[in-house]
């Protein structure tokens, strides 16, 4: 049996890159040998390369997505598995390139990418299914706003968040109106759109899915519990800054409630590929808090964790991605 070339791409331009690239060393070294050929491929802002055992890095050139190894036929790959977080993977670029080229690959397509990334589209999307949604206010670069305005209709603590970024890099929790327009600075930094949106207080509650031969899997609930103000960049990455608690002690009804409900946007949203929807769970019910079309895939991260409550071994959830799209191919 002949053995698929799998492209495992991490890196990226954003914040993230540090994350996507242990994301792409766990998915490298997860793959079976016996099945697949993986090759790791690391994305810079200046150049791509395939990175060798050796540290060797060789150019991959964009006009194919193939490699010139010396001594070697011409590297062509079977498939792709984007381990990218944020900038190009998450956010359609990376996906519209390999669809020109009729590269299948193992996440959402260009369009469910670009949409489910802009967090203010996605919520409209998301809002034609009835979920609660928390209200929210969108500012562009330039635009004129009145604080006080803001903080009239959202009320008090708020967040303001870059409106296309991931892993709550630029996200500030705003407790007094004060310091509302130095957090738009910030989050500024990272995105032309800012996102400003009210404080749902409530348990926060992570849902992977995934479908495989057509046959939806829904992952056990995940409740993450952040020792930080919320579950910013250092609560997510830093040992002992938050629990990540898996499955989650709910009740049946709360449990099934957000399965049934990851399984209704996954569908809705034309999601491909492992995906995983936040939540927020109140006393007056579940708020959809977003989605993560390339989520984290290292060891320690949700998804896995979530794979391993279900008997899932990473070997098994990583060969199970690059499958549907081979055979979709």
């Amino acid at each position: 049996m002949k053995k698929v070339k799998v492209a495992v791409v991490c890196g990226g331009y954003s914040g993230e890159y540090e994350i996507s690239i242990g994301s792409g060393q766990v998915v490298y070294e997860a793959l079976n040998r016996k099945i697949f050929e993986p090759y790791l491929v690391v994305i810079y802002k200046d150049r791509w390369v395939l990175l060798e055992s050796s540290g060797t890095e060789l150019r991959v050139d964009k006009n194919d997505f193939s490699v010139e190894r010396p001594g070697l036929e011409r590297l062509h790959f079977d498939a792709v598995f984007i381990a990218v977080h944020g900038v190009p993977g998450e956010d359609g670029r990376l996906q519209g390139y390999f669809d020109m080229l009729n590269l299948p690959y193992s996440s959402c397509n260009a369009a469910v990418s670009a949409i489910t990334f802009n967090k203010n589209f996605c919520k409209q999307a998301v809002a034609h299914t009835g979920i609660r949604l928390s209200k929210s206010v969108l500012i562009r670069r330039g635009d004129a706003f009145d604080q006080r305005e803001i903080v009239k209709a959202l009320g008090l603590p708020l967040f303001v968040k870059p409106n296309s970024n991931g892993s709550s890099v630029g996200v500030t929790k705003v407790k007094v109106a004060e310091n509302l327009e130095q957090a738009i600075r910030s989050a500024m930094q990272h995105d032309e759109e800012v996102l400003i949106e009210e404080a749902i207080v409530g348990r926060e509650i992570a849902c992977g899915v995934m479908e495989f031969k057509g046959r939806m899997m829904v992952f056990p609930l995940t409740e993450i519990v952040s020792h930080n103000e919320f579950f910013d960049y250092e609560a997510k990455y830093t040992p002992g800054k938050s629990d990540e608690i898996t499955p989650a002690n709910l009740s049946e009804e709360d449990t099934l409630e957000i399965q049934a409900t990851t399984a209704n946007l996954y569908k809705w949203l034309g999601c491909r590929g492992i995906v995983r929807f936040d939540y927020i769970l109140t006393a007056n019910g579940l708020y959809f808090l977003e989605v993560n079309t390339v989520p984290g895939f290292s060891k320690a991260s949700i998804i896995p964790q979530q794979a391993q409550a279900m008997g899932i071994s990473l070997e098994s959830l990583f060969g199970m991605a690059i499958e549907n799209v081979v055979i979709r191919s």
